[in-house]
């Protein structure tokens, strides 16, 4: 990997830059991954910048230098870091980049974003702040609704065996135990000391759930505000429901998506704290695609590929 970083305000004088980089204690910096959605981009920066609670700090990882983002994150007010990958490192590497950058700036705080995506008001980071202080949590995430409905959620929610696709649906002020990591979430650096950063290999798709696995696994306390949000669009339409909703199956149009969503899912399952649900996983698919969809070929492709992320044979599509 090829990368280079610039930082705004810019100074000649290394030694003075990095005088002015030292973040004061309790500093937050907020880490985005971007590839080719420079709009998207400057709509979220604007509304980061904006923030009753201001981040110290901006890292933008640009994924896709060929259409670079450069002039987008230059123009945001907050001091900024632009990294740029002449490799394009997916959400994951690119989001373990980020997030390295910002402990090694001395972030007390990483709060995280898709390009996307934006927090849904000027008091997201704040309401976040204040829920992780009153708790004592390692890790809180707003709620993700959808861009164009915010009384509904972007992705569907499992409570159980039932499906909430509702904001009102959730409650009005604490989930614990559930979060959307990628979309808004705020971590303390020392929660990342504990479950690290993504893992590259799976590039995007699965990624965040397997840092959810790890937090899980490490006893951190962390959970979901209800009372801050975080705009994303719509994806619930690869959710399929079967058995009058009580399950759904994931089934991404895009043969790209397909790809990465089934060969991840299947290393995710061959991991601690996962494995019990392998048994459940092959009843799921196997009623989708030989009862729902009535293609055995797809389920053999599914098959394929959940074997071929259990082996780690991580190959790009």
């Amino acid at each position: 990997m090829s990368a280079a970083a610039a930082s705004t305000p810019t100074n000649d004088d290394a030694e003075q830059a990095g005088e002015r980089s030292t973040l004061p204690p309790g500093s937050v910096v907020a880490v985005i991954v971007t590839r080719h959605r420079a709009e998207l981009l400057a709509d979220s920066l604007k509304v980061i910048a904006a923030q009753t609670h201001r981040p110290d700090h901006v890292i933008v990882v640009d994924n896709g230098p060929d259409q670079p983002a450069r002039s987008i994150v230059e123009s945001c007010p907050l001091p900024t870091t632009y990294l740029v990958s002449h490799r394009n490192l997916g959400g994951a590497g690119g989001f373990a980049l980020g997030m390295l950058h910002a402990l090694a700036l001395g972030a007390e705080w990483v709060w995280l974003g898709d390009d996307d995506g934006r927090p849904g008001d000027e008091t997201a980071l704040e309401t976040l702040m204040s829920e992780a202080e009153q708790r004592k949590l390692a890790v809180v995430s707003p709620v993700v609704v959808n861009i164009n409905d915010p009384d509904l959620l972007a992705f569907p929610l499992r409570r159980g065996l039932t499906w909430k696709r509702r904001r009102k649906e959730l409650g009005t002020t604490f989930l614990p135990g559930i979060a959307s990591f990628f979309n808004g979430a705020l971590f303390r650096s020392s929660a990342l000391d504990v479950v690290g950063v993504p893992d590259y290999r799976l590039f995007f798709r699965g990624d965040e759930v397997e840092i959810h696995r790890r937090v899980v696994r490490s006893g951190l306390p962390f959970g979901t505000s209800l009372r801050a949000t975080f705009v994303h669009p719509d994806g619930s339409a690869e959710f399929k429901p079967m058995l009058g909703g009580r399950f759904h199956a994931q089934d991404p149009e895009d043969p790209v998506k397909r790809y990465y969503t089934y060969r991840n899912r299947g290393y995710l399952l061959s991991q601690p704290g996962m494995r019990k649900l392998g048994v459940l996983e092959v009843f799921r698919f196997g009623l989708y695609f030989l009862a729902v969809r009535r293609d055995p070929k797809a389920f053999r492709q599914w098959v394929r590929l959940v074997l071929q992320g259990r082996r780690e044979h991580f190959f790009r599509k």
